[in-house]
Order: structure tokens, then C-alpha cells, then sequence
């Protein structure tokens, strides 16, 4: 018996292709890192453990990205794994001697996703933790994708790779508006400050910081540090709560 599958996959051009990883729970990280920026088709080439896709381990990484790991397929073969798909892109630290070119993501990225917005697929191949990409596996792609990184140490966990590289293909694809507030908070209205500052000048007072027979020009400053702070009603709430707090610990306070 089949279940049906709750939130059917819409038309995605893209695919994340993991050859021969290691740990599990690179597999469930690298599905959360496609989720977040909205890739939902994984394929994994001959895994170190058959049953990868449902271990404790990788379920725990993936952090709510199951459905990434149900739809995942594993073959036996990356040209298996490439099938279907348009232009491939190999990822690897260092350019190789022979094979196609080396590009960084955030420049050649835009120049697949016209291709990709028509409805052609492009596969983003990343190698092994411990030894990466084959020489062939690379000349297998159009593309070779390098993260550009500090010189003396460009080492990437597997997950961190595909985050990085599903970022950058997705600015390319166009992103993500930033959510914003829906309601912006209360300003505080004039006579609700002026209730505030009141108040801090009998606290002040109070604690003998303030000398209402030689007052100077303190509370004018105040004046114009709180007209300039643009006060909310909860931010003159707070400073009221301080001014109730601090007056009630002075000795001068009323039992």
C-alpha cells in the first residue's frame, strides 16, 4: 500500500546529486540545507549505507526536511543519477588539469537560470567527504563550480558545500523576499513621554541625582535624547518599570 504523497513536488529544474557519502548525517543535513532554499529533488549515487535515507541519524539532521529524504532516490551510477538532466555542474575545491572549466557560483550561476526558468534541469554534483569528485566524475560535467575560499584553508563540510551552492542558485533564480514585520510597534504619543520623563525627574530626585533648586539643563537633554530615541508605548513602559524598580530600593523610598 502506497501513501500519497501530502505536498506534491511543484516543477523544480534542479537536483542535488551526492556521490559515495560517508555519514548519514551529512545525507539529513545537506536535505535541510536544500529545503531552506526550496530544492526538494535529492539523489544519492552508491552511499556508503544502503539504508542511509532512514537512519536515526540522518532523519535527526535533516530537522524537519523529511520529505526531501521520502522523495530521494539512490542509483548505482552518476550517469543513472544525471539522467534527464540538461547541464550538470561539479563542485570541487581546486580546478583540474583537464577537464571543463572552473567558475565560482555567484558568477556563472545566473547564466544557467534562463535556461533553467524555460524548464531545462541542471544537477548540482557534489563528491564523497574524504576524496570528492574523480577526475571523470568532473569531465562528466559542463561546469566545475568553486567556492571561492581562504587560500590556506578552503576545506567545506558536505552540507555547508550544498547550503552555500543552493544559496547562490537560488539569487540566481531570482530568491526569496525578506518577511518584514506585519504591524509595526505603537509609537509612544507626546504626553505619554512627557508622563515618562515626569516621572524619571522624581526618581532622580529622589536619589539625590537631580537638584531641583539648581536643576541646569538635565531634563531638557532628556527631553531631546528621548524625542530623538522615537520611543515606542512598550519602550516607555519599560523605562517607567525602571523608574518604579529604582525608587523602590532607595532608602528614601515610602514603606
Amino acid at each position: 500500500m502506497s501513501v500519497a504523497d501530502p505536498d506534491p513536488v511543484p516543477c523544480d529544474p534542479t537536483r542535488i546529486v551526492l556521490i559515495r557519502t560517508s555519514h548519514p548525517g551529512n545525507v539529513g543535513a545537506a536535505a535541510r540545507a536544500m529545503k531552506v532554499m526550496g530544492l526538494r529533488e535529492l539523489v544519492l549515487v552508491q552511499p556508503r549505507f544502503p539504508d542511509v535515507l532512514v537512519q536515526e541519524d540522518t532523519v535527526a539532521m535533516a530537522s524537519g526536511a523529511a520529505d526531501i529524504l521520502v522523495r530521494a532516490r539512490i542509483v548505482d551510477s552518476l550517469d543513472a543519477a544525471l539522467e534527464g538532466v540538461h547541464t550538470a555542474c561539479a563542485t570541487a575545491m581546486t580546478p583540474r588539469d583537464f577537464g571543463p572549466p572552473t567558475a565560482a557560483p555567484r558568477e556563472h550561476l545566473p547564466l544557467l537560470a534562463p535556461a533553467a526558468a524555460a524548464g531545462q534541469r541542471v544537477a548540482f554534483v557534489f563528491g564523497s567527504e574524504r576524496f570528492g569528485m574523480s577526475n571523470d566524475e568532473v569531465r562528466r560535467c559542463q561546469v566545475c563550480l568553486s567556492i571561492p575560499t581562504q587560500p590556506d584553508y578552503g576545506s567545506l563540510n558536505l552540507a555547508q558545500a550544498v547550503q552555500l551552492i543552493a544559496y547562490e542558485w537560488r539569487l540566481a533564480l531570482g530568491g526569496y523576499p525578506v518577511v518584514e514585520r506585519t504591524k509595526a510597534p505603537e509609537r509612544a504619543t507626546l504626553d505619554e513621554v512627557h508622563g515618562a520623563l515626569e516621572h524619571w525627574r522624581g526618581v532622580l530626585e529622589q536619589i539625590g541625582y537631580l537638584d531641583p533648586a539648581a536643576p541646569k539643563k538635565l531634563m531638557p537633554r532628556l527631553q531631546l535624547l528621548l524625542d530623538r530615541a522615537g520611543l515606542t508605548r512598550e519602550e516607555v513602559h519599560i523605562l517607567r518599570g525602571i523608574a518604579r524598580a529604582v525608587a523602590g530600593r532607595t532608602p528614601s523610598a515610602p514603606m
